[in-house]
């Protein structure tokens, strides 16, 4: 009878890590690459921002003088910024199945690249970069974008 439990139980485990709810949900992007001075601020947290840091909806992300960070979404949307940067992810949501989604960026300020992935590519509307002065909608390109103070 050992065995047979044995079976039924890591049956169980292996259908429960399956189907539980995850924090992974929530993750939208990851940073491939920082330099230089880069934070994040998660819920009103501030704190360093390295390469392997999972990104959320409603990150704020900031660059030093000397930084620059390279982002790449689940999308397959990959930002680069540089250095006084200040970005903020405002909105982001992806359906991996049908490319349905809407990613809403703003840049307050510094310099910002974008190679833009399948929310784009699948409805060009569903992607904008909003800056102090304008909203870009992007059409499924690359581009940069400049905000000085």
């Amino acid at each position: 009878m050992f065995p047979w439990r044995l079976v039924v139980v890591t049956g169980i485990v292996i259908l429960a890590s399956v189907v539980r709810p995850s924090a992974a949900w929530a993750e939208i992007g990851l940073i491939k690459t920082a330099t230089g001075t880069v934070s994040l601020v998660r819920n009103n947290v501030q704190m360093p921002a390295k390469a392997g840091d999972v990104l959320e909806q409603a990150d704020v992300l900031t660059t030093g003088p000397d930084g620059s960070v390279g982002i790449t979404f689940i999308d397959n949307s990959r930002f680069s910024a540089g250095p006084n940067s200040h970005i903020t992810l405002q909105q982001f949501r992806f359906n991996p199945t049908t490319q349905e989604g809407a990613f809403h960026t703003e840049v307050q300020r510094g310099t910002l690249a974008i190679i833009s992935g399948q929310i784009a590519k699948h409805s060009p509307e569903a992607m904008k970069v909003k800056t102090p002065t304008t909203i870009l909608g992007v059409r499924g390109t690359k581009f940069a974008v400049k905000v000085t103070e």
